[in-house]
């Protein structure tokens, strides 16, 4: 009996662990919903995230604004070209040739319909500091700085006018940046430097991305964000902002570089050198929470009367899979798919995104689409749930010749085990069968869970009624009444409608089960849905609605098989019978 009940307190020690940790992390990282995770909230303060002059150039001399602005004062300044593409929308910093004003048109802020586009791309100085830059460094010639104001050969850039941005810094060198942009989130930027001068020159040509880590997602242990890039067949997941503000810098390894930016859950800013180009890639911070990622080409000669040129390419876009698949296959960035952070199953996630984003085309609503997704599985699975009953009933057919083999050679556990397990093979039965459609849910729960965090076309889909984002936790709060009281209750305590059809779906699966259970193991099933009804509260509506639904399709589904395997039912009403039974002589 002591050995139950240290059992019964050691699980429910466990229960308490999970949840404080949970409180813990929200605690200390209140960002803590798949969707505010990313987000930058248009009303955060200037000065709680008050950024140090980033740098002009290469070599990290600051330059720039001395104070903290807003984004509309420095989007004001006259000095820049428009952006006007299908899909992106800002603005060219003439001063210093900065591409620091990308909006993405497809995707909101926030879940309100007022909301205003994603703001990727913030000059410097601003809450939400992130831009690219291209320039040189050299020595001996006058290179254009952060405070050049470039000349531009037209007012906008879109996909049917490329811009150019041109230099003369007055001593025979002519340096230019010829900008295109597709129809998606890809800038082309050609980078030429002609010399007139009397002798030859020595230049590196460079691109950087700037941020500041104020903008950016959490990091997860389940989905990276921060520094990352593709180095020959090396995907590095680069260290945190914290990690490398503490290093200094950090340089990949591997081979040359493909691509190398900024990943958050949703979005990515990224380098990608131009094909049969000698780059160096790097990252570094640059103190106060700003860091860099850069590109620094090999120096080159140009001679008197000669020229030079580098290209470097840069995405500034959603994470879509298919969209980074596309640029891998059509421009050769290789691994660029890679961007999301798929992991050990990526063979299995993708695929299902796939399948989530098909189904969600056809029918309109994402939320359908998870429930469609659901039955889909568990209808591939059902042949395999029909063997593992079939095998309980097997099992339960062989119950009184394991005993009798028990009692028989009670006094020699090696001839009892050889005589089961020839009685197995005898009577055709696999005691391992009951656990394989569990092994199987495992990977699927796990893969699910992963496409449901990294599938940008699931944020901000509404479901029904008060579901208006499935990436983030059910807003419907019990705790404070739907949201009638006015606060936010705190991680685990958030129980929504969906987290309690979670417990008691999964309270009466259990109720189901055929298994003949000792008093403990009925004692621990017994509350573990709702430990998980707490545990799972957080996560997002997207998951538990597809948990309801598979617990929901695994009762129909119990109920059918239990008609086919009577000697089951039979069995597990006796079971209940004879725990009322103890129940009520307890009493």
């Amino acid at each position: 009996m002591d050995n139950q009940r240290n059992l019964l307190l050691a699980v429910a020690l466990s229960g308490l662990l999970i949840l404080g940790w949970d409180m813990a992390m929200r605690y200390f990282y209140p960002q803590a919903s798949l969707s505010a995770q990313a987000e930058v909230s248009e009303t955060s303060s200037v000065e709680a995230a008050a950024p140090s002059a980033a740098p002009g150039v290469i070599d990290g001399n600051a330059a720039g604004a001395d104070a903290p602005v807003d984004l509309a004062t420095a989007l004001a300044a006259p000095e820049r070209v428009r952006i006007d593409a299908p899909r992106v929308e800002g603005s060219i910093n003439l001063v210093g040739a900065r591409l620091d004003d990308i909006e993405l048109k497809d995707h909101r802020e926030t879940v309100d319909e007022d909301s205003g586009p994603v703001q990727l791309f913030a000059p410097q100085g601003t809450p939400q500091q992130y831009f690219a830059q291209f320039g040189w460094v050299g020595e001996g010639v006058a290179l254009p700085s952060a405070d050049t104001v470039w000349q531009a050969s037209g007012e906008v850039l879109s996909p049917d006018s490329p811009v150019t941005l041109t230099h003369d810094n007055g001593e025979g060198q002519l340096f230019t940046i010829q900008l295109s942009i597709d129809e998606n989130y890809m800038i082309s930027a050609e980078q030429s430097v002609a010399n007139s001068g009397a002798g030859p020159i020595v230049v590196r040509a460079f691109g950087l991305l700037n941020r500041n880590e104020a903008g950016a997602s959490v990091d997860q242990w389940i989905v990276h964000s921060g520094p990352m890039g593709a180095f020959g067949e090396t995907i590095e997941y680069g260290p945190d902002y914290d990690d490398l503000a503490e290093e200094g810098t950090f340089t990949p390894e591997g081979g040359a570089p493909d691509w190398l930016g900024f990943s958050d859950i949703y979005w990515l800013g990224a380098l990608i050198p131009g094909q049969d180009q000698d780059a160096t890639p790097g990252f570094r911070s640059l103190g106060e929470g700003i860091y860099r990622a850069d590109l620094i080409y090999a120096p080159v000669t140009v001679p008197a009367g000669g020229s030079a040129s580098s290209s470097t390419r840069l995405f500034a876009g959603a994470k879509e899979s298919a969209l980074l698949d596309q640029y891998r296959d059509d421009l050769g960035i290789e691994n660029f798919g890679k961007a999301i952070d798929w992991g050990w199953y990526e063979w299995f996630v993708k695929p299902m995104v796939w399948l989530l984003r098909t189904l969600y085309e056809f029918l309109g609503n994402f939320g359908v689409a998870i429930i469609a997704l659901t039955v889909i599985i568990r209808g591939l699975l059902f042949p395999i749930a029909q063997k593992q009953f079939a095998s309980m009933a097997a099992m339960k057919a062989v119950q009184p010749k394991m005993k009798a083999i028990q009692e028989r050679y009670k006094d020699d556990k090696q001839r009892q085990q050889q005589e089961i397990m020839k009685l197995y093979k005898d009577e055709g039965v696999n005691p391992l069968a009951g656990c394989l459609p569990l092994l199987i849910q495992i990977p699927i729960f796990f893969a699910l869970y992963k496409a449901l965090i990294l599938a940008i076309e699931m944020r901000h889909k509404p479901f029904v009624l008060w579901i208006e984002d499935l990436s983030a936790p059910d807003p419907a709060k019990i705790l404070n009444l739907f949201g009638l009281l006015p606060f936010d209750p705190p991680g685990f305590l958030g129980i929504g409608i969906l987290a309690v059809l979670l417990g008691v779906t999964m309270w009466a699966t259990f109720r189901l089960n055929p298994t003949a259970m000792d008093p403990v193991q009925q004692q621990i099933f017994q509350f573990m849905p709702w430990v998980l009804m707490f545990v799972m509260a957080p996560f997002a509506a997207g998951l538990l609605l597809y948990w309801v639904t598979s617990n929901i399709l695994t009762l129909a589904q119990q109920s059918y098989l239990y008609s086919k395997h009577p000697q089951l039912r039979a069995a597990a009403d006796k079971q209940k019978a004879d725990q009322e039974r103890s129940k009520a002589r307890e009493k």
